[in-house]
């Protein structure tokens, strides 16, 4: 049994990962500052979701204030680090730009720095298909260039992995991250397309499509990311970065369709211009998630979407 520190445990990514190292035994201690960037009571939710099962210690405080994460590693050796907390969003990035800098940023930095002076526990860290940025080769490798991020939020998380390849070159410290993309299912965010598309065709409102709705997404299941970080956190690397993503990159239009065939409803369309901070289109390579990790998604669209709307239809009895 490994005792392992899970950063935005309460988050969507966080407390499915964290339910999954708990199924198999391990002790997690989850740490979120449960912030109102989308509802806190879906956070609580999760948490709430978990504690009905299991006994993770959860403690309330923000990866930025370093004092009281200094207290934490303090109170608890862990074996390993799996750190998931992140301000979310590219769009909310345009107008809450600070909160990126500390969140992802000096909370990121906080991290590493005290994992450095305990131990170094291997640390695995998400990162995001929004570091590829305006990149138009296909589909998108960890050897692509990643130096022109559209967004605060993309921006950021390039910085994370620059600075984890700092602390592993000058401390030896492992450290291993994971590009998500678009992930979506049961105990989402609600700032994401599949959500607020959802709440919004039962509600009888009209949905506004970016770039007349020529995009297309690489939408991942979460249960696929799930095992990702799992088979992550088990198989340390000095420090690799690697794509989570589905390998199938789905049109805006198909994906509308296969959500309308879920719900049963017809959603009301609004076709808008591109938004400066998007992008057109994401797509994984997966080829090293598979060499590296044994890794690759299985869950199809259909299926997945199909989960999610049974799950939104309990939890907002809708």
């Amino acid at each position: 049994m490994a005792k392992i520190l899970v950063t935005g445990g309460a988050g969507f990514i966080g407390s499915a990962v964290s339910r999954a190292l708990l199924q198999r035994g391990d002790a997690v201690v989850i740490v979120d500052n449960f912030n109102d960037y989308y509802d806190p009571a879906l956070k609580e939710a999760r948490v709430q979701h978990l504690l009905n099962e299991f006994k993770p210690e959860i403690i309330r405080a923000d990866i930025a204030d370093q004092k009281t994460l200094a207290q934490v590693f303090k109170q608890h050796r862990f074996d390993r680090i799996c750190h998931l907390a992140a301000q979310a969003g590219v769009r909310y990035s345009l107008e809450n730009p600070h909160v990126y800098s500390q969140t992802n940023v000096v909370g990121t930095l906080n991290l590493l720095e005290l994992a450095r002076n305990h131990g170094n526990p291997p640390f695995v860290f998400a990162s995001s298909s929004s570091v590829y940025g305006g990149n138009v080769k296909l589909p998108f490798s960890e050897a692509d260039p990643v130096d022109q991020p559209l967004s605060l939020y993309g921006a950021t998380k390039r910085s994370c992995e620059l600075m984890a390849y700092t602390y592993h070159h000058l401390f030896n410290l492992p450290c291993t991250g994971l590009r998500f993309f678009t992930v979506y299912g049961p105990w989402g965010r609600p700032d994401m397309a599949y959500f607020s598309f959802t709440r919004d065709i039962l509600a009888g409102k009209t949905i506004k499509l970016f770039n007349r709705g020529k995009m297309a997404r690489d939408f991942t299941y979460i249960d696929d990311i799930v095992r990702g970080v799992v088979a992550a956190i088990d198989h340390p690397f000095p420090y690799e970065l690697i794509n989570l993503g589905n390998h199938r990159p789905v049109p805006l239009q198909d994906f509308m369709q296969t959500l309308e065939s879920a719900l049963g409803v017809k959603a009301k369309i609004e076709l808008a211009p591109m938004h400066p901070s998007d992008f057109v289109q994401n797509f994984a390579d997966v080829a090293k998630a598979k060499r590296c990790l044994g890794w690759q998604p299985t869950t199809l669209l259909a299926e997945g979407i199909e989960k999610f709307v049974v799950w939104y239809r309990e939890f907002y009895r809708v």
